[in-house]
């Protein structure tokens, strides 16, 4: 698999597209509920409501989008063009979403609902043929896992230029007023993203072609997916991996404001640490894979997440030193298996086409973000609705006693439980090493064979012009 080997740059460049995605998408997980209560305005059980809302339309855009990518021809291959077509809409969007305008109550829930729609319209537009462009790159197995260690690396870099300077931005550009400030903040990082896109863009290149391509119907590519049982599996995965992790970043500001009873700045050196842990947990996962199997450091590591986690609740939140050791920690493990998800959804690809004979990769990247989504939506509107049910008040000058054992208990004990049920998924799927050394080596055989078949008929049909 020589020609499946990646140069370091065209590494570089591929976690630079997620970078790109997470200066934005980094910015909704780890402050988008704390803006649209205390800076927005908006009540919390009507941000639980605008986050699900949304997936309703996603079941629709998501896998249009994957079959659309998937029927796309152009000189730089299926999905990398879209890098470059929907960058710029992407973050024009995201920074009208941190905009908060100077409108009647009613008004302004319309204008969130509409922004946060077309964010995540874009947001579809372009993740989704990033996401396939990651299957399609190289078909090494242990490739994909380095490419993936990049690419969560560097997301990681994204997300502490992120958590380390909005806030402090905010401050500066806003002083006072904190809707200016997070709007010019976000000005400031759409621009970044979008140099990130840009640079993924020029740097990687499409290699894998299916054996056989795939000119059907998008009902029948729907109706062939299905065929692929460790696809559905890893969609369970996909949307249960993504939501203790997302309830805890919800819940960060929160946990810092009115639990340690920190200030803003405390706040953003205690995210900025949890992300370098992650970016630790990311390049851990190449070497744990080279010597165990992905699978099970994907299990292990979220049963050792569930007593972390939960164990966290008993911590005395006002020793400082000692909750930010924990909270280091806890983010190491938890991005641990980040690189191992997305290698296992090329993985899965690579079951499909070998059991169906067709690789549907926009559509079944589409369903692993849809679903990814969902559990975006349901963490943030649980984090919303229980913030209400606890009596949170984002105006008080300091929150009830009930309110701040719901966002202790949102920090810890939620997302614990959460990782337990990610072990069990994790044991459904069957593509372990074993297999996919099988699978890996059929593909390479059938995919030789078309094109030796491809090679033959071209030559026959340049005789049958020469005779004539």
């Amino acid at each position: 698999m020589e020609n499946n080997k990646l140069s370091v740059k065209e590494k570089i460049g591929y976690g630079m597209g997620d970078a790109g995605c997470n200066m934005i998408g980094g910015a909704i997980m780890l402050f988008l509920n704390y803006f649209y209560t205390d800076v927005f305005g908006l009540a919390p059980a009507l941000v639980g409501v605008l986050l699900l809302s949304v997936r309703v339309i996603d079941a629709v855009t998501d896998p249009i989008m994957g079959a659309i990518a998937d029927r796309t021809t152009t000189r730089w291959g299926r999905f990398r063009p879209y890098l470059l077509w929907v960058c710029v809409p992407y973050v024009l969007f995201s920074v009208l979403m941190f905009t908060t305008p100077d409108w009647s109550y009613n008004s302004k829930v319309v204008y969130a609902f509409v922004t946060y729609f077309l964010m995540s319209l874009t947001y579809t537009a372009i993740n989704i043929p990033y996401c396939s462009l990651g299957g399609v790159i190289t078909a090494d197995p242990h490739e994909r896992v380095a490419c993936q260690s990049y690419r969560f690396f560097m997301v990681g870099i994204a997300t502490l230029i992120l958590s380390s300077t909005l806030l402090p931005m905010a401050d500066w550009f806003g002083g006072a007023d904190k809707a200016k400030g997070y709007q010019m903040s976000m000005g400031v990082m759409a621009i970044i993203a979008l140099f990130m896109f840009l640079f993924c863009f020029s740097t990687v290149k499409e290699r894998i072609k299916p054996a056989v391509p795939s000119k059907h119907a998008l009902k029948s590519d729907l109706r062939d997916i299905w065929k692929n049982d460790q696809w559905v599996r890893i969609l369970l995965l996909t949307f249960c991996n993504v939501c203790p992790g997302f309830i805890r970043m919800a819940a960060t500001m929160y946990y810092v404001t009115w639990v340690m009873e920190k200030s803003a700045s405390f706040a953003s050196m205690f995210i900025s640490l949890g992300v370098v842990g992650m970016m630790i947990g990311s390049a851990l996962a190449k070497p744990l894979t080279d010597k165990y199997c992905k699978l099970k450091v994907f299990f292990w590591t979220n049963i050792a997440l569930t007593l972390f986690s939960c164990g966290f609740y008993f911590l005395n939140p006002h020793a400082t030193t000692l909750i930010l050791v924990a909270y280091f920690a806890l983010n190491i493990l938890h991005q641990l298996p980040s690189p191992l998800h997305w290698s296992l959804m090329a993985d899965v690809d690579d079951y499909g086409e070998w059991k169906t004979g067709k690789r549907i990769t926009g559509i079944s990247f589409s369903g692993n973000l849809f679903f990814l989504k969902c559990g975006l939506a349901v963490a943030g509107a649980m984090v919303g609705f229980l913030l209400s049910w606890y009596g949170y008040d984002a105006s008080a000058q300091q929150q009830s006693a009930t309110a701040t054992q719901g966002i202790v208990l949102l920090f810890t004990v939620i997302p614990g439980i959460g990782y337990l049920i990610t072990a069990g998924v994790v044991r459904l799927l069957k593509v372990d090493r074993k297999m996919m050394i099988q699978i890996q080596a059929d593909l390479d055989k059938r995919r030789t064979s078309y094109q030796e078949l491809h090679v033959s008929q071209d030559l026959q049909a340049t005789d049958a012009l020469r005779k004539v």
